[in-house]
């Protein structure tokens, strides 16, 4: 199983530590691919038109200049670089023993500038994101797409592959083949506030649970021990499952 999660626009930031080594994360073969864009991005927010290609505002100015000091900046690890309201329901600093590795093992984070990272590597901060059009690479969603294949769907193995990413990251790379039958994609109803709690309060459930589903049906049922769950049949062959999830209230 993998657990595909986005990244967090908020980062957090060090002032010192180990410098970045592209070769050194996981998913290796993905290393070109990151030279390229960390190349393009570092070349490009250095531009006076750097906010408008990146599509942040140029009140950003430090975390664009960041994205020039990319190999050189101290890093973290990933598990530790995102934040936010999915990251802080996901609960990662209080994670031990076989919960701890067992998260490191199944969380796959998508990254505009990484490709894809686990939780153990150690990453640079940047402002990035996957929708964006950086020249010269194009469409960032299309170059990681052409690489991606491979090394998540190893990754996935016979488990399956739990889908909580935005739409935008989700154009990185869709499950394809045999895979894709056991492909599925995490909907919450309601504000975008609480999709992004109930993914991390989703996310938790399954890596603290040693149980490795291998059907969509399986891990309805298996998160349905947790939460209130509404299985719905992919579509096409392309085409996920969907499965909606929603914090179960608490009974009197």
């Amino acid at each position: 199983m993998i657990v595909l999660l986005p990244p967090s626009e908020s980062k957090t930031t060090r002032t010192r530590g180990a410098r970045l080594d592209l070769a050194k994360l996981s998913f290796p073969e993905l290393t070109e691919a990151r030279q390229q864009v960390a190349a393009a991005v570092s070349e490009v927010s250095a531009r006076d038109e750097a906010p408008e290609v990146l599509g942040v505002s140029p009140n950003l100015a430090d975390e664009i200049a960041r994205n020039t000091r990319l190999l050189d900046a101290p890093t973290l690890p990933a598990a530790q670089l995102y934040t936010g309201v999915l990251y802080d329901a996901l609960g990662l600093s209080d994670l031990e023993g076989a919960d701890k590795a067992r998260a490191t093992r199944r969380v796959v984070i998508s990254s505009a500038l990484y490709g894809a990272v686990r939780l153990g590597d150690r990453l640079a901060p940047y402002r990035l994101s996957m929708g964006v059009n950086l020249p010269p690479l194009g469409a960032l969603a299309a170059h990681w797409r052409s690489v991606l294949d491979a090394p998540l769907s190893e990754a996935a193995g016979k488990g399956v592959v739990v889908d909580c990413r935005s739409s935008t990251y989700a154009a990185s790379w869709n499950p394809s083949g045999e895979l894709a039958r056991r492909w599925v994609h995490i909907r919450v109803p309601g504000a975008t506030h609480m999709a992004k709690h109930t993914r991390g309060l989703v996310t938790r459930a399954l890596v603290t649970d040693a149980r490795d589903p291998r059907t969509p049906k399986a891990l309805a049922a298996q998160l349905a021990e947790t939460f209130d769950v509404d299985l719905h049949e992919a579509t096409s062959p392309s085409k996920p499952w969907i499965l909606d999830v929603s914090v179960r209230e608490a009974t009197a």
